[in-house]
């Protein structure tokens, strides 16, 4: 005999007090919290290496960078994400786990999540108002992609390869991008 039973559909609130007392960190999507995997090692040279270049970079600005424990929070949609690693540069943006106004998104892809971050996430960060720059490194092979918006509201796709230059136009950066890979 089959048993039918609803999935169960928490508030924007009942999410948020959940994660400060959860042990594991969950993504939020109109009222489905989806757990969050483990990263490979990496995932997580790739990702430190790029936060490390970018707090070095930013100190002294107005532009905060975080890591894999900020939430970026999508208004528009309720929608939380956990970005690999993101850059705010508002004043306004000052609460203290969840961020709603990054002008720069890093994810570092791996086959398991390839799919979420370059359709489902691509398509909700673009909502976000603040965001110029969405970018996805791959974990396994020499390929970037850039997503930035200009200065009509256009995104535009630029694919780098391993002799390419990282231009982060956002936070004024560019970056030999080859020596944060580890392959």
């Amino acid at each position: 005999m089959s048993v039918r039973s609803p999935l169960p559909n928490l508030t924007v609130k009942e999410y948020l007090d959940g994660e400060l007392v959860s042990d594991i960190r969950h993504e939020y999507i109109a009222g489905q919290v989806f757990a969050m995997a483990g990263a490979s090692a990496n995932h997580n040279l790739i990702a430190g290496n790029m936060y490390s270049r970018l707090r070095s970079h930013l100190r002294g600005s107005k532009c905060s960078t975080f890591m894999s424990d900020m939430k970026v929070r999508i208004q528009t949609a309720d929608i939380f994400y956990y970005p690999d690693v993101l850059v705010s540069c508002d004043p306004k943006d000052t609460d203290d786990y969840c961020k709603t106004q990054p002008c720069l998104i890093i994810e570092v892809v791996s086959r398991s999540t390839a799919t979420i971050d370059l359709r489902e996430k691509l398509l909700n960060y673009r909502q976000i108002e603040s965001l110029k720059e969405y970018i996805l490194i791959s974990q396994d092979r020499i390929k970037i992609e850039v997503y930035r918006q200009d200065d009509q509201g256009q995104w535009w796709l630029e694919t780098l390869g391993k002799e390419d230059e990282l231009q982060l136009e956002s936070v004024g950066l560019r970056i030999v991008w080859r020596k944060y890979m580890r392959m």
